[in-house]
């Protein structure tokens, strides 16, 4: 299974090797990985990770695939590493304070200015896609889009809080970290995966930077937003205001969150893209639907006009609650509420638009 590890992670490292960057900001250094130019006026796509992993292991099977390339064709490419996650990262000194989720977005554009980077399409997991939506709440001049994978929008809740100390009693950070990315089922039956990413966790990143960063996102705030009402307050609420595209796979641990999420983002600029046969890492598991989605979202934005679609069909729902993926075997109901103590009310009845696969 070491073989598997070394494969799956490794192999494909050369494709992804681009210009690396320490950049020094205002919360600490951040480490950045640029691959390509800046292609006119267009924005460069800006990756950020989620925890337990860097940028290759949460990114390399998306960029890589086929039709992925054709899109990095078109568009420079900004991969970040959460601070000491990167590669062969030293551990941090006694005594380092680690940013919070708020700091870790707002050294952000910094690092675009440095680069020379005017305006970004936004690619974040879990942790990574909570600090890319707090980076365009922040600077929506900055954002042209998002795509946001697993995102939860809510701050720990206490019920939350008091389960994670209890499994912290018998639970390493590294089980814990599993729970996060995979379901119950996803870590009893796919083996493979499972113990390839179980091996990065534990050995490729310094446990003591890893707890760091976990910390942090488990300190994490409720991100504020809020959906607009028609005629009412689109101007004035608090809300994304660029394209957004939301993913889950259909049996990942966070499809109560991004149905939540969706539940507070304009409806008209804002899809909600459920996969099935899919858990906790829907870019490594089906890159190829992730690329094709991702292809169909900037052509929604005016780019790439002429890339070719071949397994969308776009359709609309009228419940939050009713939302499926045709490719799968069966219909499922997202829930209304969240855990007590989640901190966040159920989601809004109200009609969204969604994208359903098919095979």
């Amino acid at each position: 299974m070491e073989e598997l590890h070394d494969v799956q992670l490794t192999e494909i490292k050369p494709l992804l090797t681009g210009q690396e960057h320490d950049v020094e900001t205002a919360h600490g250094v951040l480490h950045v990985t640029m691959r390509g130019v800046a292609k006119g006026n267009r924005p460069t796509i800006l990756t950020y990770h989620d925890i337990g992993l860097n940028h290759k292991s949460c990114f390399n099977s998306l960029f890589n695939y086929e039709d992925m390339l054709e899109v990095t064709q078109h568009f420079s490419v900004l991969h970040v590493d959460a601070p000491g996650q990167q590669e062969n990262a030293p551990v941090f000194p006694t005594g380092y304070q680690y940013p919070t989720m708020d700091e870790l977005a707002e050294m952000l554009p910094s690092v675009l200015t440095q680069l020379q980077i005017k305006s970004v399409i936004g690619i974040g997991v879990g942790a990574g896609a909570y600090i890319l939506t707090r980076l365009a709440l922040n600077e929506p001049g900055l954002v042209e889009g998002l795509v946001l994978i697993n995102v939860d929008p809510c701050a720990k809740g206490w019920v939350d809080w008091a389960a994670s100390k209890l499994s912290g009693w018998t639970s390493n950070l590294v089980d814990i970290i599993m729970g996060h990315h995979f379901s119950s089922d996803e870590l009893t039956e796919n083996k493979e995966i499972i113990q390839t990413y179980r091996l990065h966790i534990s050995q490729d990143v310094p446990q003591e930077n890893l707890a760091m960063f976990y910390n942090s996102y488990d300190s994490r705030t409720e991100l504020q937003m809020e959906r607009p009402v028609a005629g009412l307050n689109e101007n004035t609420v608090t809300t994304l205001r660029c394209p957004a595209l939301l993913v889950v796979g259909d049996t990942s641990p966070a499809v109560d969150a991004v149905v939540e999420c969706n539940s507070r983002m304009n409806p008209t600029k804002t899809t909600l893209l459920k996969m099935a046969d899919c858990g906790g890492l829907p870019q490594v598991v089906q890159p190829g639907k992730l690329a094709e989605a991702f292809k169909y979202f900037v052509q929604g934005m005016g780019y790439m006009p002429t890339a070719g679609m071949t397994r969308l069909v776009r359709s609309r729902t009228h419940s939050a609650s009713s939302i499926s993926s045709t490719d799968g075997v069966r219909s499922r109901s997202a829930t209304n509420t969240l855990a007590d103590g989640a901190g966040c009310a159920a989601p809004e009845r109200t009609e969204v638009q969604t994208i359903e696969m098919t095979a």
